[in-house]
């Protein structure tokens, strides 16, 4: 009975996960039609000549039908830098030290308190981001850059990404069997020594892992940047400029899902659908490079 109990929770999982892909390939597809064939779509305000060159123009604006995926991508990939530019270093660090050097006193103590950026609503950190990180930190940094800006956006997703990023590199880091510490030490090695050429090359799959998760994480944030980046789903311009607004693949989605002036056409809202196909695309990309990297790199103790 409880094999089939667990089977049956297996399966069911399998079959949501196929659902979902499964939707949204086919309303991205039927996207894609929609462009191909305006006429057979619901276009009643639409300007004349919607097609392919819809999806590379200056700005995304599906209420208006533009649907420039290359506005959102840049965004993404600009608050995903800034992010892990904050929370490789920051994460990483913390790791090393509660790994290698923080007594077990010290640990109980430290990690529960970084590990609490984990339990804060992302709309609670992107209120701070909207009202702090961007009048304090990058209005002070940048004249006249104090209002929401990519790079609040990014900051405010680095400070979300930071406790995972922590967590899964010192869990990696302390898997590293004691006995390579101890032969290094007995080769006369300091400290710094040991981690910087024992335990971090031999926890290396992991720390990619908690790389590659927590970039995964900072794509998919939504609250943050919807809150701190500035542009709505009804319009973000194009551009690379960290202090300027801008839109990410999530905050566009929930923005345009909202359909605050109900003007969302039927082809608007399955835009939502192949922006979703390209981010989860995106996302799979990423992780299965990472557990290829993993796979070859990776030291079974």
């Amino acid at each position: 009975m409880v094999h089939i109990l667990v089977a049956a929770a297996a399966l069911t999982s399998i079959l949501v996960s196929i659902g979902i892909v499964g939707s949204l390939l086919y309303r991205a597809v039927e996207f894609m039609a929609g462009l191909a064939s305006p006429g057979e779509v619901d276009l009643a305000e639409a300007r004349d000549g919607i097609s392919f060159a819809n999806l590379w123009s200056d700005k995304w604006a599906p209420r208006f039908f533009d649907f420039d995926v290359k506005t959102l991508l840049v965004g993404s990939l600009v608050v995903t830098v800034v992010a892990m530019a904050v929370a490789a270093p920051i994460g990483l660090g913390s790791a090393i030290y509660l790994s290698e050097y923080a007594t077990d006193r010290v640990r109980k103590v430290v990690k529960p308190i970084l590990e609490i950026l984990a339990g804060i609503p992302s709309v609670v950190l992107g209120f701070f981001a909207l009202r702090w990180i961007a009048p304090n930190v990058v209005g002070n940094v940048f004249d006249g850059a104090d209002g929401q800006s990519l790079l609040a956006a990014g900051l405010g997703v680095g400070l979300l990404t930071i406790p995972l990023m922590a967590s899964i590199s010192e869990d990696a880091m302390r898997s590293v069997p004691r006995a390579l510490r101890m032969a290094s030490a007995g080769l006369g090695a300091r400290k710094r020594t040991t981690t910087v050429s024992v335990v971090l090359p031999a926890a290396i799959s992991g720390l990619v892992a908690a790389g590659i998760v927590a970039t995964s994480r900072a794509i998919g944030e939504t609250m943050v940047v919807f809150l701190a980046a500035g542009a709505s789903g009804n319009s973000a311009l194009f551009t690379v400029n960290p202090l300027e607004r801008g839109s990410t693949m999530t905050a566009a989605m929930a923005s345009q899902a909202s359909g605050t002036d109900g003007t969302i056409s039927e082809l608007g809202f399955g835009s939502l659908f192949f922006v979703g196909f390209v981010l989860f695309v995106i996302t799979l990309t990423l992780n299965l490079i990472a557990d290829r990297f993993v796979r070859r790199v990776r030291e079974v103790y």
